[in-house]
């Protein structure tokens, strides 16, 4: 029963670092954008490497629950895509 628990707070710790890097991202983003406003330079490579942070903590926690709704379904129809047709699906060479 232990065991349970502890797996249990091991993935949510595990799933609080992406939102950490989005959050972390977003507050570089929005510093660079107010001091820009304020009158200094923009830091353009620095605001593109918080982007990628927000953008990778986002893309990750939204996938995660993607495919946790998913496996419950719990997903429209006509997000799940298509599923082909063993008949016809094209073999090699023909």
């Amino acid at each position: 029963m232990m065991k349970i628990i502890y797996q249990r707070i091991f993935a949510i710790i595990i799933m609080c670092i992406p939102g950490i890097l989005a959050i972390y991202g977003w507050t570089v983003m929005r510093d660079i954008l107010f001091d820009y406003l304020a009158g200094q330079g923009f830091a353009l490579l620095s605001f593109l490497g918080a982007l990628v942070l927000f953008l990778l903590g986002l893309s990750i926690i939204g996938g995660f629950i993607f495919h946790r709704d998913k496996k419950r379904n719990k997903i429209q129809p006509r997000l799940l895509g298509k599923k082909e047709d063993p008949d016809k699906v094209r073999k090699p060479g023909f």
